[in-house]
């Protein structure tokens, strides 16, 4: 069973704004872990899911790239997808956008790993997270806000 993307939207905070007067590098990167958790939670394989099983996914490398700048009091799309699986590696996608001006702000990549909690070692990943967490179909487009308006918060 494939999945389908995941959108949670949010409203820029004053908190969100450095010394430049846009949004701060660092706010991106957590509002990846932000999305990525909203996204396991709905997919029912969550952090309490990871505690009984005591295994977890864990972000073990990041690719991103800053687009525009976004400034306090904007709306955006936070928009989270997975794109491959296998025993080891999870690899989620991500997009925040700016629907005001159909801007593409941020796109950015992990490579996720399963370990045991406990020791923090590599695990393969059980039956539950292949099961759960899977691709996007191949012709479902996560990139095109206008065929596919965000989700109601």
């Amino acid at each position: 069973m494939s999945s389908t993307f995941f959108d949670l939207k949010l409203q820029v905070q004053p908190e969100h704004i450095d010394s430049l007067g846009h949004v701060n590098n660092v706010v991106y990167v957590q509002w990846m872990q932000d999305v990525a958790s909203a996204h396991i939670e709905t997919l029912g394989l969550g952090m309490a899911q990871f505690l009984e099983m005591k295994h977890a996914m864990v972000a073990v490398e990041h690719h991103v790239q800053y687009r525009k700048a976004a400034f306090a009091g904007e709306e955006l799309t936070l928009r989270t997808w997975l794109s491959e699986i296998n025993a080891l590696y999870l690899f989620r996608q991500y997009v925040f956008y700016r629907p005001q001006d159909q801007s593409v702000l941020f796109v950015a990549q992990t490579k996720w790993a399963c370990v045991e909690i406990d020791s923090g070692r590599p695990k393969r990943m059980s039956p539950s997270f292949s099961q759960a967490y899977q691709p996007i179909p191949a012709d479902l487009n996560p990139m095109d806000f206008n065929q596919y308006p965000p989700q109601p918060a």
